[in-house]
């Protein structure tokens, strides 16, 4: 279970790392107790990371001055920040290669998708799948189908606009008139600058609209092409 809070940015302060927010409830202060304690009795991090991460509940938070929004779109969980957000509670505690590993795709212990899916929770396991479909892969898609068009455009004195033209292929439609129909369903400000967590929900929007709008065949198609193209991240990786 996911729970939401409501910021006001004029409330937000800086938070010690080390000292325990208040805004954290019962189960979010019970996962940090449990990381702490079982790296304590010795307990290897990775595992007591992935424990804590199945404890946790809130969906975003202010903290040491930073918003983390842990849940995209209320259904796409991006666990590496959550992994990220606690392993500062952990810092002194856990080899600083290996973490930084961690975040460039390499834990320190090999899981099988049974066993990761077990430690963080089928819940949480498939908001994670959203993200990784939904974010991870739909990104790698741009990128499969950006370098498509410079291939295609390679020795041509005028080149057009690749980016423009990688969601008129993908898409059928520009990248400004989707962004400004997410935003008008969302009843978000249209803008010209675009934040972190409004890229990742809107590109988490992008693939919903691939997915209603395009004939299964072609979603199947793009997808192959996306997983090729992040260096196959299925199987036993896909849990990154």
């Amino acid at each position: 279970m996911w729970v939401c809070l409501e910021y006001e940015s004029s409330s937000v302060s800086t938070m010690d790392n080390h000292s325990q927010p208040d805004h954290l409830d019962n189960s979010d202060a019970e996962a940090i107790r449990h990381l702490k304690q079982s790296i304590a009795d010795g307990k290897h991090w990775y595992i007591a990371l992935l424990e804590a991460i199945a404890l946790w509940t809130l969906s975003e938070e202010m903290y040491d001055g930073h918003h983390y929004q842990y849940l995209i779109a209320g259904q796409a969980f991006d666990w590496l920040l959550l992994a990220e957000r606690l392993c500062q509670e952990i810092d002194n505690l856990i080899p600083e290669e290996e973490k930084i590993n961690l975040f460039f795709g390499k834990p320190p212990i090999e899981l099988s998708t049974e066993e990761f899916k077990a430690l963080i929770g089928s819940e949480k396991y498939q908001a994670h799948l959203n993200y990784f479909y939904g974010i991870v892969v739909e990104q790698a898609l741009h990128l499969a189908v950006e370098m498509d068009i410079e291939k295609e455009q390679h020795g041509n004195i005028r080149r057009r606009d690749s980016q423009s033209d990688v969601f008129q292929r993908i898409y059928g439609s520009s990248e400004s008139v989707l962004l400004e129909r997410f935003r008008q369903e969302k009843s978000y400000p249209q803008s010209n600058n675009i934040k972190l967590t409004e890229l990742k929900e809107f590109t988490y929007w992008l693939f919903k609209y691939r997915v209603e709008n395009c004939d299964s065949s072609r979603v199947a198609s793009d997808t192959k092409k996306a997983l090729k193209q992040l260096g196959g991240l299925q199987g036993k990786n896909e849990q990154l």
